[in-house]
């Protein structure tokens, strides 16, 4: 017996409400209406997929591959009925973002002002993470990355020109430092690391030298998730930290920190949004791609 498109769409909801009860709120259905669509979808397949207690629900294995599975269509067919209610009339409606909280050419603001200035009927929604997730699963529009931890099978459209990391100090800290001439200099050094969570390893530090890349496993005496917070440490004279050159660069200007290492640290590839590969892309995400591609020439 074959599983009901309605059945699967309500499933996704509850999946991503994780609640049975937000699921009919908005579906604008009964609770027991959703319950029963679900119980129907699992005796369908043969297995649970969900968890209930009187207190909390939540997927079981089952339940998590399916709805990995099948987001992508859903997506896919909510992206089609989309273009074709909005045929011919204003782009509207929420795109949602999911930017690296590195993409400086996208958070510094005028990339995502004159796209708001141009299209007013469309409400931004951007979340600033460096978690790595199924963009299309979570329920995102798109995602801006460095090119390099991209999928290979989204589109990829360039939002900045190429970039590069440097290690940095502010002068003060070098009034009592000598200047590390090679990154294996760095283990003599106070470092500021950074980490994209919790649970992760401090973020290794990437060099090239002839030719060839490797990493530094520095011990930072000070680590943050926060880049904001780096950078205040560094102008602070707490020690040596690693970033994208576009962060520090206003501070490089002003002299308030100065490069260091800048022989091993060449260009590559910069930051690109990414989307799934649709035949029916949303006007409001098709807008979004063309704004980026119109500002292609200054961002670089």
């Amino acid at each position: 017996m074959r599983a009901d498109l309605n059945t699967l769409a309500v499933f996704a909801v509850v999946a991503e409400e994780h609640s049975l009860r937000a699921a009919a709120d908005r579906l604008g259905v009964t609770r027991s209406a959703v319950s029963q669509s679900v119980r129907r979808l699992e005796e369908t397949l043969g297995i649970a997929l969900l968890r209930r207690t009187t207190r909390s629900m939540s997927l079981t294995e089952a339940g998590e591959r399916l709805r990995a599975e099948i987001a992508p269509a859903l997506a896919e067919m909510q992206a089609a009925v989309d273009g074709t209610r909005q045929f011919g009339v204003a782009i509207r409606g929420q795109l949602r973002l999911a930017v690296s909280s590195i993409a400086e050419t996208v958070l510094s603001g005028p990339l995502l002002a004159g796209f708001a200035r141009a299209h007013p009927a469309v409400e931004i929604d951007v979340l600033v993470t460096d978690e790595v997730f199924d963009i299309v699963a979570e329920g995102f529009d798109a995602g801006i990355r460095l090119g390099e931890v991209i999928q290979q099978d989204m589109v990829a459209v360039p939002v900045s020109g190429d970039q590069r990391q440097l290690a940095v100090c502010a002068p003060a800290y070098l009034e009592g430092n000598a200047p590390p001439r090679h990154p294996g200099d760095l283990a003599a050094h106070r470092c500021i690391g950074w980490r994209p969570a919790p649970r992760a390893a401090p973020y290794r530090w990437e060099f090239t030298e002839d030719g060839r890349d490797f990493a530094v496993a520095v011990e930072p005496e000070i680590t943050t998730n926060d880049m904001g917070l780096m950078v205040r440490l560094a102008l602070s004279g707490a020690g040596i930290t690693f970033g994208m050159e576009e962060t520090f660069r206003p501070h490089l200007d002003r002299g308030e920190l100065v490069p260091l290492l800048e022989a091993f640290c060449p260009r590559f590839p910069g930051f690109f949004v990414y989307y799934p590969n649709r035949r029916n892309m949303a006007p409001k995400l098709r807008a979004f791609v063309d704004h980026v591609r119109r500002r292609q020439p200054e961002l670089r």
